[in-house]
């Protein structure tokens, strides 16, 4: 009996170590994204936004408390936006796309790069990643 009772305090003591662990790990994240999204992500996306504009595409950006999003001017509904996941083992950036095809909504999501830290994303990654994704919405 007291081996049993051992063994569960270990394991109850356990599992909060790796909740506060955890915890810190996504506020470090939360932190890291912020960073990024101030520094590396906005003003590309903004150099983006300014480019199609001129190019004859409208789209303007929205800077939201811990979001970006590059919206079309046409649709409210054509976006492409950064988002945190915190859900994962490593938190993680990620792109998702919202477009109209006639009346159906198609939305995707995707890592801007596959297994990469927050901190080790580039102007280069951001780029790269709204290139694959604005052809769709800018053809409209």
């Amino acid at each position: 009996m007291s081996e049993v009772r051992k063994r569960l305090r270990a394991a109850i003591d356990q599992h909060r170590r790796a909740v506060v662990a955890r915890q810190a790990a996504v506020d470090a994240a939360s932190d890291d994204y912020e960073r990024f999204l101030s520094t590396v992500a906005t003003p590309v996306v903004q150099m983006l936004a300014n480019i199609l504009r001129a190019e004859g595409f409208p789209f303007t950006v929205y800077t939201p408390k811990g979001g970006l999003r590059l919206v079309s001017s046409k649709s409210g509904d054509d976006y492409i936006e950064f988002s945190l996941d915190t859900s994962l083992a490593h938190p993680t950036v990620l792109l998702n796309t919202s477009r109209t095809r006639g009346r159906r909504l198609v939305r995707a999501e995707r890592p801007l790069r596959d297994g990469a830290a927050i901190t080790e994303l580039t102007e280069e990654d951001v780029l790269s990643g709204l290139l694959d994704e604005i052809a769709p919405l800018a053809e409209r």
